[in-house]
């Protein structure tokens, strides 16, 4: 709840400080006592619109300060929380215009934007009776409004949860659609790249087999001399490097054959000829090789070729251009499933349509009969609150397409006159009967989110046996939520849970609006005052004080 208020500058107010209590908080005052800045200053703290004319002659700024109790709003809390603003139970709103035009928001001490300040203040305050902000004059609103009412929030929920998984599938089909054909050719070039890579057969380490034979061909004439002449030297005939070494191991043989010490060197002998001949056979087979493949080198140098091609359009080496290749062909894969992705986004808008129009179709039938219901409702409540001609209707205008919160749009209309037609409340209601408007509806429907309401001019036009009435509706209205009421009429100021006096006064040549907290005989006089005007009699307190009880009865 609002707990305290402090005004600095505003207007014909110096510097006021007022604490309200839960309940009902009346305040009561002469006509331009500054009960109307109060709502003025309350005004700003919902982020409305300041203006400099507001700052009080002789002043260079004026500040209105307001700490909300949020321990029992643990849900608001968290919200705060949520959105970045600690508030541990208790929060402090500030602002401050100057004259210059320059404004100055702080939240729980940390300066903000008046955009902010009004997104947080909207969920703690409404204002019944200040056009500018006035829950009944936002069109947007009545829907809410008729569907708390009609006890349709949870189908109201439904549809808007259900609305946003539509939207957010139309929204990717659209996407997918939209990008058919940059996928088109996007598919394209991947199967390109694709097909190029594949139909190289690349294998890993290919590029270094590749390397090491070219460089063996490219010095092959080299090579087969050298093997060739190898061979010669030492298999090539009788003076051949075997050929002599047989002729030594045949003589040491024979030695062995006397002297057994020589048997290990002649089988040392026979070791090195046979490892000798293998590398002959070797050289001999390497150079018939060398000269069996006159056209290789030139099939090496294209494919070398090829593989730099690919290196420079996919990667450093091999494996880079196999590992491209692998994400190419996943790319592809991706892109392929678009028609499949296609199909089952169509087929999840086609069952959420369905869904929509199921839901839609119970809350259309919710809101009707609503409707009728909150009519009759409220016509009888006005009646009561003397406007019995009134007549409050709401329109409806059904749209094929769903929409956030159904298929139709609501708005309220309301005459107070007889013989003329309901039109928009907006464009119709004055400020009394705006605040009577949102009394009877908080007679019908008390359940709200904003845990303060203010009533301002909610008495205009009424009088004898209603204005007691007014007071009973306000006291209703207080046992959920704190009522912060401006009147005239004494019959409503007897219900109050708090009574505030609202006066000016004239101290040094200043004209200045102070709050007095009544109790007592002090609430007494003041509710005789407003019975008797300036002259109150014996008979006029005594009548006061019978007021007071019977409303607290």
């Amino acid at each position: 709840m609002l707990r305290e208020l402090q005004i600095t500058n505003l207007a014909i107010i110096d510097k006021l400080h007022v604490e309200f209590n839960g309940g009902l908080n009346i305040l009561t005052g002469e006509t331009g006592a500054g009960k109307s800045i109060i709502i003025d200053a309350v005004n700003l703290i919902l982020g409305g619109r300041a203006s400099a004319e507001l700052i009080r002659s002789g002043a260079e700024e004026a500040s209105v300060e307001a700490i909300f109790d949020l321990s029992g709003a643990p849900s608001l809390s968290s919200q705060l929380a949520e959105s970045g603003i600690d508030c541990d139970g208790e929060l402090l709103l500030r602002r401050v215009i100057t004259r210059g035009g320059k404004n100055r928001v702080f939240i729980g001490g940390s300066l903000a934007t008046t955009s902010v300040l009004s997104d947080v203040s909207r969920g703690l305050i409404n204002i019944c009776g200040q056009h500018d902000s006035q829950s009944l004059l936002k069109t947007d609103q009545h829907l809410r409004l008729l569907d708390g009412f009609s006890g349709a929030l949870e189908l109201r929920h439904a549809f808007a949860a259900c609305f946003e998984e539509y939207q957010k599938a139309k929204a990717e089909l659209e996407a997918l659609e939209q990008g058919e054909r940059e996928a088109a050719r996007r598919i394209d070039l991947l199967s390109f790249q694709s097909q190029e890579i594949a139909d190289a057969r690349l294998y890993a380490g290919e590029e270094e087999e590749l390397s090491e034979e070219r460089t063996r061909l490219a010095h092959s004439e080299k090579l087969l001399l050298s093997s060739q002449q190898a061979f010669d030297a030492l298999y090539g005939g009788d003076a051949a490097l075997l050929g002599r070494l047989r002729r030594v191991i045949s003589g040491v043989a024979e030695a062995g054959a006397i002297d057994h010490v020589l048997s290990p060197v002649v089988e040392g002998l026979e070791n090195a000829y046979a490892q000798l001949e293998d590398a002959s056979l070797t050289l001999r087979d390497y150079a018939a090789g060398v000269e069996a493949e006159p056209g290789r080198l030139e099939q090496l140098e294209d494919r070398l070729d090829l593989i730099n091609r690919l290196k420079r359009k996919y990667g450093a080496d091999i494996a880079e251009i196999l590992s491209y290749q692998q994400g190419v062909d996943a790319e592809l894969a991706a892109l392929s499933s678009r028609e499949q992705t296609r199909d089952e986004l169509s087929a999840r808008i086609a069952g959420l349509k369905d869904e929509l129009a199921s839901v839609g179709a119970k809350l259309s039938k919710a809101r009707a009969e609503g409707a009728g219901a909150l009519k009759k409702g409220m016509e009888r409540e006005l009646a009561e609150l003397a406007m019995a001609h009134a007549v409050f209707e709401t329109s409806f205008e059904p749209s094929a397409e769903p929409r956030a919160h159904g298929f139709e749009r609501a708005e309220f209309l309301f005459s107070p006159n007889p013989g003329e037609p309901p039109r928009p409340i907006a464009k119709i209601a004055s400020g009394g009967e705006l605040s009577r408007l949102m009394l009877a509806l908080k007679q019908l429907h008390p359940e709200s989110e904003v845990p303060t309401l203010i009533f301002d001019e909610v008495d205009t036009g009424i009088g004898g046996a209603t204005s007691a009435l007014v007071g009973e509706k306000l006291k209703k209205v207080a046992t959920a939520q704190q009522v912060l009421a401006i009147t005239h009429l004494p019959q409503v100021a007897a219900f109050a849970d708090l009574h505030l006096r609202v006066e000016k006064a004239v101290r040094e040549g200043r004209t200045a609006t102070s709050v007095q907290r009544l109790e007592g005989e002090g609430r007494v006089a003041e509710v005789a005052r407003m019975l008797g005007g300036t002259r109150v009699t014996e008979k006029t307190l005594e009548h006061a004080r019978e007021m007071i009880q019977e409303a607290a009865a």
